[in-house]
């Protein structure tokens, strides 16, 4: 029986282009993906299949799989190995993916070397990284670079790719995104927000992924990856009439450093680490198009703040349904448990924002943090490393959307 390997071609900020081609022998008893900090993820043999059609997803998330994935990386002509881009790869060879091959036209091998050993936020990479022979090796991983201009030029088909991550948040849209299809990529995932391609959240809608149909999807952003389980749960139990969600954000590699000029949005170019700064998000009303139902009846803004990493969103919603703060943490407490185990978490200590640097999961629920004013009208506290949790659903699309080939 084939065994998916796969190949991802990660490209800078904020993201990866990811890609699997088949390869080897699975055999069902050697299970040993690991993810999400220990769990695992898919089973491609056909005994494997019928196991896993029957988990929910959080039983899939700790299941095992014989998949070894092969990842690629694209810098994007600005932005090159960005944030994103380098964590994707870290959060991939923590789960067992071997690493292939890099492209980034600015940044060169030594550089490469140096950014993704080191990383303020995350701290030094727990391996060896060195350049040898013109390759970037990591561990056991012999990784090509190159230095192509643009993705189009990149012969997918002759690398045997499928699957390819988008993440330049340039080539957003489906007929921007489909250049990639020209190089020989079946499939192309957007790891951002896009005008037009169907949106998945993981835990939340990926099961409404139609592969007939669709070649170009998105993985929404990270803020939606966050706020989308949060109401998913708070509306399949007590339904949500009207709410506003604010995103209390880190700041990210699009900000400065110092005051200089932002001509779209004037705050947006005043000092990152000085000031506390209002910002627009579509991540709150991008949770209408993964929950249909809540469509119209959600919105939100941002705010900046001095923070490298982590963010947290704040969910005020008035309910359907009356039901108490304690009713209300017992069925977030239930579904973190249950079938959004890896996506969801849940927890009653006291904790900030630096405790949740390098956390796997999508959203965070903090039941010590929110506030009900009444049983109908309550404000709702989630946290997520915006970065590494954002990094890891990118690959966690892509092995639900081989899982269905």
């Amino acid at each position: 029986m084939k065994l998916s390997k796969a190949r991802i071609n990660c490209f800078s900020q904020p993201g990866c282009l990811m890609q699997f081609l088949p390869e080897t022998v699975h055999s069902p008893s050697k299970c040993f993906l690991p993810c999400f900090r220990g769990c695992c993820i898919m089973s491609s043999c056909s005994a494997g299949n019928l196991f896993w059609s029957n988990l929910t997803l959080g039983e899939q998330l700790t299941c095992c799989s014989a998949v070894w994935p092969v990842i690629a990386l694209l810098g994007e002509v600005c932005n090159g190995f960005g944030r994103i881009g380098r964590l994707v790869l870290r959060a991939c060879l923590q789960k067992g993916i071997k690493v292939t091959a890099i492209n980034d036209p600015f940044i060169d091998l030594q550089y490469m070397v140096y950014m993704f050993k080191y990383d303020s936020t995350h701290g030094r990479y727990d391996g060896d990284v060195h350049a040898e022979d013109g390759k970037l090796v990591v561990g056991n991983n012999v990784i090509s670079v190159y230095q192509c201009m643009k993705p189009a030029e990149i012969p997918w088909g002759e690398a045997g790719a499928q699957y390819v991550v988008e993440s330049t948040g340039v080539f957003l849209s489906i007929e921007k995104a489909s250049a990639h299809l020209q190089g020989g990529a079946k499939r192309v995932v957007v790891s951002a927000p896009s005008p037009d391609a169907p949106m998945f959240v993981m835990g939340v809608n990926e099961d409404k992924y139609d592969p007939s149909s669709m070649t170009i999807v998105s993985n929404a952003s990270c803020t939606t990856n966050c706020l989308a389980p949060l109401a998913k749960v708070i509306h399949d139990n007590f339904g949500i009439e009207e709410a506003l969600m604010t995103t209390v954000h880190a700041y990210t590699a699009t900000q400065k450093t110092v005051d200089g000029p932002s001509a779209k949005a004037w705050r947006d170019g005043r000092g990152a680490h000085q000031n506390i700064i209002p910002a627009s998000t579509g991540a709150a009303k991008a949770v209408g198009k993964v929950i249909p139902e809540l469509n119209g009846k959600l919105t939100g803004m941002a705010f900046r703040v001095p923070v490298a990493d982590v963010s947290v969103v704040d969910l005020t919603c008035r309910l359907s349904r009356p039901a108490s703060y304690a009713e209300i943490k017992e069925a977030v407490k239930k579904a973190a448990h249950g079938p959004m185990k890896g996506i969801l978490g849940y927890t009653e200590d006291a904790v900030v924002s630096s405790d949740f640097v390098g956390d796997a999961h999508s959203s965070i629920f903090d039941a010590g943090a929110g506030i009900s004013l009444n049983d109908n009208f309550v404000k709702l506290i989630s946290w997520y490393d915006n970065e590494f949790g954002y990094s890891n659903r990118v690959a966690d699309l892509l092995l639900y959307m081989h899982s269905k080939e």
